[in-house]
């Protein structure tokens, strides 16, 4: 079956993970890189007894709804697969993927799932980028054929399936600022003075990750990772950096000679400036250093917490416990509307950038707890505080753990807020609070235009 062509296959809709769906001989077809209303050939990938997955190869017609793509890398990187769709669709899409997920795996009472909440930028919107060098870079079938002797440095991003390969970006449209400038000069200045891009194979070679942060406050932060110990180079791509660039306000680097490109177990050397930029929301400043995490739309993950905070609605006297609290933005984004607020993180680095949210903001209202939720969150943390009038859980793409579900069963707080990266597993876990459970509210907020990826907020309230 691999390798097999369907002809005229009609692409009907929009399926999981931005893969759009037709029918062939009773079978569904996945479908990647193409449209609704598509009509199109299709090389088969992949055979099942009851679906089958396959590549476009020809376009018959394309569908009216098909607008062109903006980035001259659409294709072949993986990072905006929608491109090729109006942005009042990819919406509208979101908004079903999340019905079809609830309908399919939740399978509990729903009240109607509301418009998806649009981002008001849907280029340049990310404030976080990671690109890795390479000396293996991503050719196409027409350089291939050419003969040509092509450099094959690249500094990028991975292309999707293949951990070695790299395709070398012109202009990304997902990060503004200074960030293409960076990172195009920067290669530039690399391949003038000969150093050596990162084999990823043979783990050698000395320019390895380049990471660009920026803030709604006009903070840049730019992390460079080395992968050797090679302090004349070290110096001179970091002195390049800071000259060529002084709108940096944190410039550092890190030496990792591991393999893998983590680096939160590592040292990292603030080179110039300070070790970590400010972001504000509210008159709020959070801190955010190298190893932090932060939402990476800045501006709708505010409106991603004010649905939190107006589906919560706090009157000032309650108890929140707010799981996966990362570093504290949520906690102290609605702390002043509560009586206390009690955040619980497995990451221990995050939990002390909480913290000193809290201090830096004078909020005195908050307490952080680091620790494996399933087994922070028993009967003696809950014994020694008091008993939550409100949960708000926001935990990775994986869901909640069944233990923390069970726990929170038995505490049976009058509402929770279910903040989510993944209507799929926050449906799984809808259908266990389904037993004490009702759903009140859905909001679905998009965070990451021209991707399949939707944020989603829920409100449960306890069954009387």
């Amino acid at each position: 079956m691999k390798n097999k062509v369907v002809t005229n296959l009609k692409i009907e809709r929009i399926a999981s993970e931005g893969k759009c769906v037709g029918h062939h001989d009773g079978k569904v077809v996945f479908v990647a890189n193409v449209a609704p209303g598509d009509v199109v050939d299709v090389r088969i990938t992949k055979g099942k007894s009851s679906f089958m997955e396959g590549e476009p190869i020809y376009f018959h017609e394309y569908s009216k709804d098909r607008i062109e793509p903006f980035c001259s890398h659409f294709g072949t990187c993986g990072g905006c697969k929608w491109q090729h769709i109006h942005y009042d669709l990819q919406k509208d899409y979101k908004r079903q993927q999340v019905v079809d997920q609830f309908e399919r795996i939740a399978k509990v009472p729903i009240p109607e799932v509301w418009p998806t909440l649009g981002s008001a930028k849907t280029q340049y919107y990310r404030n976080k980028l990671d690109f890795t060098f390479s000396n293996k870079k991503w050719l196409t079938l027409e350089q291939i054929r050419s003969e040509e002797d092509f450099d094959r440095s690249a500094l990028g991003f991975h292309i999707p399936k293949m951990f070695d390969k790299i395709i070398d970006i012109d202009h990304c449209y997902l990060q503004g600022g200074i960030s293409n400038d960076v990172r195009n000069e920067l290669r530039i200045f690399a391949l003038q003075n000969n150093l050596s891009f990162y084999d990823i194979k043979g783990q050698s070679g000395l320019l390895r990750n380049l990471i660009i942060r920026s803030t709604s406050t006009d903070q840049t932060m730019v992390i460079v990772q080395f992968g050797e110990n090679n302090p004349e180079s070290i110096q001179l791509v970091m002195e390049f950096l800071k000259q060529k660039f002084p709108e940096i306000t944190s410039l550092i680097y890190v030496i990792n000679t591991k393999g893998n490109e983590t680096y939160n177990d590592l040292e990292l050397v603030t080179y110039s400036g300070l070790p970590y930029i400010e972001e504000e929301m509210e008159g709020l400043r959070f801190r955010i250093g190298p190893k932090s995490f932060y939402q990476t739309n800045s501006a709708q993950a505010y409106e991603l917490y004010k649905v939190a905070r107006d589906f919560a609605d706090l009157q000032g006297d309650e108890v929140v416990y707010d799981l996966y609290t990362g570093t504290g933005t949520i906690a102290n984004f609605v702390a002043k509307k509560a009586k206390q607020v009690i955040g619980v993180e497995y990451v221990e680095a995050a939990i002390e950038d909480a913290k000193l949210n809290s201090q830096l903001n004078g909020i005195e209202n908050t307490l952080f707890y680091a620790g494996d939720m399933k087994d922070i969150l028993n009967d003696e943390f809950i014994s020694s505080h008091a008993a939550p009038d409100l949960i708000i859980t926001d935990p990775p793409r994986a869901g909640m753990d069944e233990k923390v579900v069970q726990m929170l069963l038995r505490l049976e707080a009058p509402k929770i807020v279910y903040v989510s990266c993944n209507p799929a597993t926050q449906a799984r876990d809808l259908a266990l609070l389904g037993e004490k459970y009702q759903v009140e509210k859905i909001q679905p907020v998009d965070m990451f235009p021209q991707t399949f990826h939707v944020e989603n907020v829920v409100l449960l309230t306890l069954k009387k």
